[in-house]
This record gives structure tokens, sequence and C-alpha cells, in this order.
């Protein structure tokens, strides 16, 4: 090669450096107060000089019920698809009916223990879920208001499960070692711990004056449309615009209802659907160091990877190597273009959310959105053009 294109190969390749590390996030270890309460250390950045939205009111929003811990419990599937459903039931009906979110809770726990011993011990059993075992069991047992049922005693103000899921295991486990496989009465003792720690669920209530039982009032109060909501997803382990598992410990009855789409429609589909008076119940990886309830913000440091080069490979590899799991489900409530990104106003029932000034709030950036979430709940007439490239 002559002078001049040695010279004009080192600018490109130093100006390609320079564009990809000019702008490199501060990034240090810092010492912190673990969920435990215990001293631990984190890798994090300097989020001071993030320009993000000022407040939750910056946002264009839905209406949505203010948010709500899930404290001890693993159940932010369900805290998070609730909320969905009732922004839902305004959006249709003009409605404002708080559910609970325990009631669904306590009947998942009483489904995952019969799929556990109709599979003799080879199903999963833990907290963990997915927005759409919400409306298979609502279908299934109907829902109730949040004031008919709150998964409290008496004497309770805070959500625990630990003890209650240990005790649950122990039990399922016991019933494996020694072979005990009869189903009424496994799902009797279910119950009854189940009873023990959360209070039995409402049979009956009452609404404006007339006796309806949980199937009755999902029925001709609540009226949501179940089979109009989907689930999509974006990975390359299975062909695009086709439908399959979503392969994750959390969906334990595998259900192949996921419709798997490139990344780009997957990202602008959730965009779309908000600026056209939609929301979605949205999952995927809280375990980044980009994500600071303090700030209340979450992104992607650069020393992770340029936002520029997050792509279908990035985020699949991050998915191929486990850094990416699915950790956690919140509620999409708010969108706003602001500073060259696009903004989401995350309702978020986690422990970290309620660190900063918003509590109960994050601010999830585009390339947070694009790498680290991995799958949302929406209504299909939000993505119906999408629909139309599927085969049934």
């Amino acid at each position: 090669m002559t002078k001049v294109t040695n010279y004009c190969v080192a600018l490109v390749m130093v100006l390609l450096f320079a564009s990809l590390t000019s702008a490199q996030d501060k990034v240090f270890y810092k010492p912190t107060i673990n969920f435990w309460g215990k001293p631990d250390t984190i890798l994090t950045m300097d989020f001071s000089d993030i320009k993000k939205p000022s407040s939750p009111k910056d946002f264009q929003q839905v209406f949505h019920f203010p948010p709500i811990r899930q404290d001890t419990t693993g159940t932010c599937w369900c805290f998070s698809t609730t909320s969905f459903l009732e922004s839902e039931i305004y959006r249709v009906y003009k409605k404002k009916i708080k559910l609970s979110e325990m009631f669904t809770v306590y009947w998942e726990y009483v489904e995952k223990s019969r799929r556990f011993i109709k599979e003799r011990g080879k199903s999963v059993f833990d907290e963990g879920s997915e927005d759409n075992a919400v409306i298979e069991r609502i279908k299934q047992y109907g829902i109730v208001p949040k004031s008919d049922y709150n998964g409290l005693l008496p004497d309770q103000e805070k959500f625990n499960h630990v003890k209650m899921v240990h005790e649950m295991k122990n039990y399922l486990n016991f019933l494996k070692k020694n072979g005990y496989w009869d189903e009424e009465i496994a799902l009797s003792n279910i119950k009854l711990i189940l009873n023990k720690y959360m209070g039995k669920p409402a049979v009956t209530i009452m609404v404006d004056g007339k006796k309806m039982t949980p199937k009755e009032f999902f029925n001709n109060v609540v009226a949501l449309q179940f089979e109009n909501y989907i689930d999509l997803m974006s990975f390359k382990y299975l062909p695009f615009y086709t439908k399959g598992e979503f392969k994750v410990p959390d969906n334990w009855w595998h259900s192949k209802e996921y419709y798997n789409v490139p990344l780009d429609v997957w990202y602008n589909a959730i965009k779309r659907a908000f600026k056209n008076g939609y929301s979605v119940a949205i999952g995927g990886d809280v375990s980044e160091p980009g994500r600071y309830g303090d700030e209340d913000v979450s992104i992607i440091p650069s020393f992770d990877i340029p936002a520029k080069l997050i792509n279908q490979d990035s985020r699949e590899f991050r998915w191929y190597n486990h850094t990416s799991t699915d950790d956690h489900g919140m509620h999409l409530v708010g969108y706003k273009r602001y500073k060259g990104h696009d903004w989401y106003l995350i309702k978020d029932s986690s422990s970290s959310a309620f660190k900063g000034k918003y509590k109960g709030y994050y601010f999830f950036r585009d390339d947070f959105v694009k790498l680290k979430m991995l799958g949302f709940l929406v209504h299909k007439d939000a993505v119906k053009d999408i629909l139309a490239k599927f085969k049934e």
C-alpha cells in the first residue's frame, strides 16, 4: 500500500476507536448494603452526567395505579402483569379496578404443585413465573379486587414468602423421595401451607350489593378478552416469524405461545405500541451495573458495550453465555424521546426501585431495553402488522 493509503487506514482506525471510546463512563467499586442488610461491594459508574428525564411527570403515560412493593417474594411476574391488566381495563372500559396480585399467586402455587406431582417431581417448583401464567390462572380461577384478598395475615404489613416456599418445597421433595403421588391429598396439604402464610383466598365477594364468585367478577366486571393478548420475544434459536418456547425455568409449563421476531421489529413494536396508547408488561435481565436504583435509571454502560454496537448478535451472545437471564418482570407505563434517546417509565415492584427519588419507578433508556429485556406482553391490536407475517 502507498503511504497515503496507510495514512488513510490509520486515520479511519483512530476515528473509529475515538468514536467508541470518547464517552467512556467512569467506573468504580462502591461499598453498599445488599438486600439482606449486609455490607457488599458493587461495580458501578458515575450517573451524574446521564441526561435523563427529570421526573415521571415528563413522560407520556397510560393510566396505572401507584407502584406496590413485592417485598420478600419472587412475584414480580404477577405484580407487573396485574398492573398491565389494570391499565388494560381502564383503556378498554375506563374502569379503575385494583386487582389482587396474591389471589393469582396463591393459585399459581397450587398449579405448580399439581404439575410437580403429575410430572413425578420433574417440573420446576419455585417462586418465578411468566406474564401469561397470570392470564391462565385468571381464566381458571377468576380474580378479585385487592380489597377482598391481599395475601397478608392480620398482623402482617409486608409480604414475605421465604418460609412458605421453603415449607412447600420440603413437602414436595418429601413426596418425591417417598413416591407419594396422590394429587388430591398433596394439593390439600399445599393449600394448608398457603393458608397458613397467606390466608384463604376469597370464595365469594360483594360487588355493588351483589354476591359474585371470582370467576363471575372476572367475566362480568373485568371482562377482558384474553385471547387478544400475546407475548413477543427475539431469539436466534428459533426461526423468526414462528411461535415457540421461551426457554427459561420460569416458563415452568413450557408454553410455546411466544411470537419470535427480529430485534428491530421487537423493539419498534414496543415504542409504537405505546405511542398508540397501549402499554406492555416486559421482562428481562436487571442484574447489571447500569441499573441504579438510587438514581432511578437503567442504561447500558460504555464499559459493557457501546450503544451503537447493540444488535441481534450482541443481544444473543449475552443470552447464550447467561449474562442475560430472565430475572424480573415490570410494567412499561410511560414514554419520552429525550436528548436523542427513547426513555421508558417503568413501574417496578422490586426493592431497588424504591431506593431513589421516585419510589417504584425506573427510567429505562433504549439501549437497556434493546440489550437486556427479553420479552413482552401486549394487546395484539398493537402489533397487527407483525402478526400478519406469521403462518399459523
